[in-house]
């Protein structure tokens, strides 16, 4: 007898929350063969403007989001949050594939700057980023395996509330990653 989503939630996010991450620390480490992967020079060009503007869509979709919950606006939030998770999807997409081709790029300012601003930055971001995954997961399962109104039920509020905060300063600090590497050096 197989058990519905709804029953399911903490195992579904665990086997998801474990195959985004895995997919992104084999693309960071190296272990995606690359000789599957098309190369598309130009996309590979245009990924790091192309999340900066996802990332910067996704905080404001996620702001709307926020609000429109507040205003007991749920399909709006619904469509909102939703449509986050697509984008943070996509920039995941990008970031495996351009990851996978080519390095990490290096950091172009002075080491002290490097070693005392841009590294604690993307560390904080990178770990809030990590911590996103099953939070999201897990309060996305929970809202499409039930009717609304028993939503307000499960830890579907406390665990977005966080996931939300967390999501926005991940992305934030992404684009403040963003200015470090291609703007300001």
């Amino acid at each position: 007898m197989q058990l519905p989503i709804r029953d399911q939630v903490p195992l579904l996010t665990a086997v998801l929350s474990a195959a985004a991450l895995g997919a992104v620390f084999a693309a960071v480490g190296g272990v995606i063969p690359t000789s599957f992967i098309p190369r598309v020079g130009l996309l590979l060009d245009v990924i790091p403007e192309l999340n900066v503007l996802i990332s910067a869509t996704a905080i404001g979709t996620i702001i709307a989001g926020w609000r429109a919950i507040r205003r007991n606006e749920v399909t709006r939030h619904r469509n909102y949050m939703l449509t986050s998770f697509a984008l943070f999807t996509a920039f995941l997409v990008f970031y495996i594939y351009r990851i996978s081709l080519r390095s990490p790029t290096e950091f172009p300012g002075p080491a002290s700057i490097e070693q005392f601003v841009y590294f604690p930055i993307l560390g904080i971001h990178i770990l809030l980023a990590v911590l996103c995954v099953p939070l999201l997961i897990y309060v996305i399962l929970l809202a499409v395996s039930r009717p609304v109104e028993e939503i307000y039920r499960t830890r579907h509020r406390s665990v977005g509330q966080v996931a939300a905060v967390l999501w926005l300063i991940s992305f934030s600090l992404g684009i403040v990653v963003y200015g470090m590497l291609y703007v300001v050096y």
